[in-house]
């Protein structure tokens, strides 16, 4: 399993510990084999773009998933062990809006960068927040996957 992290803004985030992190949820939730996921940290003027042309949602958001395969919660894709490495899709993250819902939420930068990179994987993995009982599974999801790390969601 590859997860590739772009070169951060911020240098004191741990890009080996996000890494480390991605991949254990990949694993947890069913991704088994020679599978990538990129993530990648944009300025708030690109990801004011991203949030516009595939959202249409004006402004910049702090997380955006773009699966490359078909998915769903406990469906995750499958690698074929005979075909080439399975391509999940990219995570992009803006560190300055993360940065300001921390200090709104009242939690650490890295709390909060813990649970958009948490949130962000699990979106390329098929699951939304579209209606109140998805909301509370992803959240859910989201809880237990931070807690393997020593971090509480929000």
């Amino acid at each position: 399993m590859t997860v590739d992290v772009s070169e951060p803004p911020i240098s004191s985030i741990d890009v080996d510990g996000l890494t480390g992190f991605a991949e254990r949820i990949l694993a947890s939730e069913g991704i088994d084999g020679e599978a990538h996921l990129s993530i990648a940290f944009v300025d708030l003027e690109t990801m004011a773009a991203l949030n516009e042309e595939h959202m249409s949602k004006s402004g910049p958001t702090d997380v955006l998933s773009f699966p490359i395969e078909d998915a769903a919660p406990g469906d995750p894709p499958t690698v074929d062990p005979d075909g080439p490495p399975l391509l999940l899709g990219d995570i992009i993250l803006s560190a300055d809006v993360i940065a300001e819902h921390a200090t709104e939420y009242g939690v650490s930068f890295d709390d909060e960068l813990h649970l958009m990179v948490c949130h962000g994987v699990l979106h390329i993995l098929g699951w939304d927040h579209e209606t109140d009982e998805q909301a509370m599974a992803m959240e859910h999801r989201e809880a237990q996957h931070l807690a393997t790390v020593g971090r509480a969601r929000r």
